[in-house]
């Protein structure tokens, strides 16, 4: 069993591992057609990173008591109020002003729906942590969500790349509140750990990443250009598969 303090130091390190996007992210003066290409990338990371989830949600949900099918209604109850809630949420904040986000907004919204993803990590983590130690799976954890993080701050600092110069403060805190729920979700996870508990963030963390992809596939697919529209497709496909390749790790 390893000690709660070590467990908020490795949950620290995965947390804020989002930071190592920054040499990247902050590039100054992209290509319009790298700038969307980018941007399609954080796309397919965020749809990855929804399957991801919802993966850990259906261990709970589907209990196979139905010939490998059944489910529990009310867990199935707790998990859809939970996304619903973190969708209208967003959908409430998002539209209470005329005309669409800016550039801050969309960010720091991004960085909420992925701050709730890394709590489940978090909670997780800390979980695996205080019963089994750091050996075998919880190590797998650890170096796993490590990689996964540093694709995370992709989709945050989306609405700026290619325009990032003086953005420096914003973008570093808008990647903290992506990244410091792992650690709450550390400290959570190793006194104290439910099913429900977990449905419920598990939901809350779909409900807002699907509602954040909406706004970027507008600025992403609003080109008529072909070639423009095939540069996102492909930007959005390998996404996703960055988000699966990295996951195996």
């Amino acid at each position: 069993m390893v000690s709660f303090t070590d467990t908020l130091l490795l949950s620290a390190i995965m947390g804020l591992s989002i930071y190592l996007s920054m040499p990247i992210i902050m590039k100054k003066n992209l290509a319009n057609t790298k700038t969307k290409f980018l941007n399609a990338i954080a796309i397919g990371i965020l749809i990855f990173l929804i399957s991801d989830v919802f993966l850990d949600a259906a261990q709970v949900l589907y209990n196979g008591t139905l010939y490998g099918y059944g489910s529990s209604p009310y867990y199935d109850l707790i998990f859809g109020v939970s996304t619903t809630i973190g969708f209208f949420i967003l959908f409430a904040v998002g539209h209470r002003r005329r005309g669409r986000l800016s550039q801050i907004q969309l960010a720091l919204i991004i960085a909420l729906g992925i701050a709730f993803q890394n709590l489940t990590e978090g909670l997780l983590f800390g979980s695996v942590d205080s019963t089994i130690g750091l050996t075998g799976m919880a190590l797998v954890v650890l170096i796993g969500f490590i990689f996964q993080n540093f694709t995370e701050g992709f989709p945050i600092a989306s609405p700026f790349l290619g325009s990032t110069e003086g953005r420096m403060g914003v973008m570093a805190g808008a990647l903290f509140l992506g990244g410091f729920p792992t650690i709450i979700g550390g400290a959570l996870g190793y006194y104290y750990n439910s099913t429900v508990f977990d449905l419920v963030f598990f939901g809350l963390a779909i409900g807002t990443m699907l509602y954040v992809i909406l706004p970027m596939l507008g600025n992403l697919l609003i080109d008529p250009d072909k070639t423009m529209l095939g540069i996102a497709y492909a930007g959005v496909f390998i996404g996703f598969i960055l988000g699966f390749a990295v996951n195996l790790l």
